[in-house]
């Protein structure tokens, strides 16, 4: 009886991600696209805030979500958030998530 044993591939990783998903992540990435569809440790820049709700919008602005500032998703844990902004850990919520737009 023979087993054959396919060839495996040696990927860099990076920050946890094979390279080659790195560059197609970055790819399909869009401008202006929300932060729930960003990928885990990966920094990106808050490029608005958009909300209609003025409450919601000062709450971020206290965690110190604004227009030009870093922004990395740590980890997604159910409809949670846990995001880095000014070297700080916070958790939001998927409805805070998807009023954030990043580049």
């Amino acid at each position: 009886m023979e087993l054959a044993f396919g060839r495996r591939k040696r990927r860099r990783m990076r920050n946890g991600v094979f390279q080659h998903q790195a560059q197609a992540n970055k790819e399909v990435m869009l401008s202006g696209d929300r932060l729930i569809h960003a990928q885990v440790n990966f920094p990106y820049v808050i490029q608005s805030i958009e909300t209609d709700d003025a409450s919601m919008k000062d709450f971020l602005f206290t965690l110190g979500c604004f227009p030009g500032e870093e922004i990395t998703i740590l980890s997604i844990l159910a409809d949670n958030y846990i995001i880095n902004v000014k070297d700080a850990r916070y958790s939001i919520d998927s409805e805070l998530a998807k009023t954030i737009q990043i580049k």
